[in-house]
Order: structure tokens, then sequence, then C-alpha cells
């Protein structure tokens, strides 16, 4: 499995009153993993969220984490960033935190994006992009 790893420091306004990382800040970071994770598979991720020369766009249509381990405001957090499913029509991202140099999961989330049409229907996603993403997987 490609896995891509992103630094996240928890900032002040991440957290709630108590100083604990928010669960909304969570899938702000899950963005910033799929930006870098794309980037490093040398996908431009203003191509992936919206591409108007493809004629396709890439919403996110669900969203979930759980959490085991409070993050604190100042953690320096190592997200892990994968691919938990390639369908025809979408990709499931997967996410994974810890706080080094402990191996326990803090929180683990994923994502998914449906690809659309202009019409806001469903497509197949564009062969040039499960290209990019199958050339990175391990051969099943």
């Amino acid at each position: 499995m490609l896995t891509h790893k992103t630094e996240v420091r928890v900032r002040f306004g991440d957290t709630d009153p108590y100083g604990v990382a928010y669960f909304v800040s969570y899938f702000r970071y899950f963005h910033k993993g799929v930006e870098e994770f794309l980037r490093s598979l040398d996908i431009p991720p203003e191509t992936f969220f919206r591409n108007q020369q493809e004629k396709f766009g890439m919403p996110k249509v669900a969203a979930d984490c759980s959490f085991s381990v409070p993050a604190r405001y100042g953690d320096l957090l190592e997200m892990h960033t994968s691919i938990k499913e390639l369908k025809e029509k979408s990709i499931v991202f997967q996410f994974k935190f810890y706080r080094p140099p402990e191996t326990r999961v803090m929180a683990e989330g994923s994502v998914t994006f449906v690809c659309i049409d202009h019409t806001w229907k469903a497509r197949p996603l564009p062969e040039i992009l499960v290209g990019k993403i199958q050339s990175h997987l391990p051969a099943k």
C-alpha cells in the first residue's frame, strides 16, 4: 500500500477550549493529506478537484473519523494518507494519525471522492488519473 506521510502541527485555532484538537480540524488535515498525496504522484491537486480541461470534478461525498487518543495544542502529528479503495467512479482515501515516537494510532478516518461530469452526474474516473495512481500501487 502506498502511504504518504505529512506532518501536522496542532495550532491554537484547531483546538477546543480545553486545548484538545477539535474534531472538525481533522477533516481539514485530511484535505491537506490528500493534496500532499496527490503531489507525491505528480498529480496537481488543482486538476484533481476540478479539471476544466478534462471536464470532471471530484467532490467529497462522505467522511468519517474516530479518535482514540487526544491531540493537544502544539503536538506534532504524523498523518499517513493512503488509498483504501479505487473504484470505477470513486476514490476512498484513508488517514491514520500518530504522535512520534509513539506507534499507537491516535485517530483514523476516511474520505470518499466521486468523479462527476459537468452536469454533476457520476462518471468513470479519468484514465490518466487511474493510471498514475495504479502505477504506484502494489501489484495484486
